[in-house]
């Protein structure tokens, strides 16, 4: 294990994997990049708001609600690694003249909203906490994370990476780990890790579709598209319904995540293969919400989010997860067990019990 890949055993939850920056941080392709990448591995990572609502009754009587809505506080990191920074934007604040503080604003305020409008739940911890973000951490930062209390954003080296706020759905998987660490609690290693890695792109997904109005069958599943440069091979840093087809670069190698348990990954790095076996459950969500059409989040996305807010353990492997997604789809309609069923079927999770019981 060389240097490179050893600083990133430890529990990161960052949007790009600790083994495509040790690939990244020898390029002789891409130099500025490579110096960048082994600066972010050396560096890893370190009230209630309501909206009032006016409108017209039918007696033409005014009638005022209140709605949950996000509380935003935008820092600036000033291109240090301390943090918070600098608030730069806050709820009530006009849009300001640097974009990424705007890109980082909108970003939580659209999974803010997602997480309203598809499961009633208010902010993160559903009490209406608080929404953090620092923008500008580091020098050529090729990473976004989730840091227990906030997302902190990094600006990409400009040669492979471009700023982490120009994708809806990196906001929304960082973001994602703050729903899972308030609920399951899912732990950041082997399956139960890789599982928190998957929710958190589906949440990350879900966000961006919601955003877009998109239907399953109009969205591209992608996570963290738009944030390589056209110097890279590749669409984004995955795929959720095509699972290792996301990029193949010389410099940073072929997307490694497999798409059926034949090809788990056994491996002690990447904390059990957090970022890589993800792709197992990601397959599975993609494959039952475009079974079930319409949008993702009404049907597969609503299954999975009352498993995870349901008794599912901290240590939870992805059949206990299977079991727990179809037992609540059970809930939803025979139409969303079915697919759901199915999906994880078609990636090995589970057995088809037609299999074991022929007429």
């Amino acid at each position: 294990m060389s240097t490179f890949d050893a600083a990133y055993t430890f529990a990161h939850q960052g949007i790009v994997p600790g083994y495509l920056l040790a690939h990244l941080a020898r390029s002789e392709r891409y130099p500025h990049a490579a110096q960048a990448a082994r600066q972010t591995l050396i560096a890893g990572r370190p009230a209630f708001h309501a909206a009032l609502e006016l409108s017209i009754d039918e007696n033409g009587d005014l009638v005022a609600e209140v709605a949950a809505a996000p509380t935003r506080t935008i820092f600036d990191a000033q291109n240090t690694e301390t943090l918070p920074g600098l608030i730069v934007r806050t709820e009530d604040d006009e849009p300001v003249a640097d974009d990424t503080v705007n890109e980082a604003f909108e970003g939580l305020g659209a999974t803010f909203q997602m997480l309203l409008d598809a499961f009633e739940r208010d902010s993160l911890d559903g009490a209406g906490a608080p929404l953090n973000a620092t923008v500008h951490y580091g020098e050529d930062y090729d990473n976004a994370f989730w840091d227990g209390s906030r997302m902190v954003f990094g600006d990409g080296d400009g040669e492979v990476f471009v700023g982490f706020t120009r994708s809806v759905s990196v906001i929304g998987h960082e973001l994602g780990h703050g729903v899972i660490q308030s609920t399951a609690g899912l732990v950041y290693r082997d399956q139960s890790g890789a599982l928190n890695e998957s929710i958190a792109d589906v949440l990350g997904a879900l966000t961006e579709q919601h955003l877009l109005g998109q239907t399953a069958d109009q969205a591209s599943w992608l996570i963290g598209e738009g944030i390589f440069t056209d110097a890279v091979q590749g669409r984004a840093l995955r795929s959720m319904l095509e699972p290792g087809t996301a990029y193949d670069d010389d410099e940073l190698g072929k997307d490694p995540q497999p798409a059926h348990m034949r090809d788990y990954v056994q491996t002690v790095e990447d904390n059990g293969g957090v970022h890589i076996n993800s792709g197992i459950p990601n397959r599975a969500f993609a494959l039952a919400a475009t079974a079930i059409g319409g949008h993702a989040w009404q049907g597969a996305g609503l299954a999975w989010y009352r498993a995870l807010t349901g008794d599912l353990s901290s240590t939870a492997d992805f059949t206990e997860f299977a079991e727990k997604t179809i037992a609540a789809a059970s809930g939803i309609g025979s139409t969303v067990e079915s697919a759901v069923r199915d999906a994880w079927i078609a990636v090995g999770v589970i057995e088809d019990a037609r299999d074991r019981n022929p007429r």
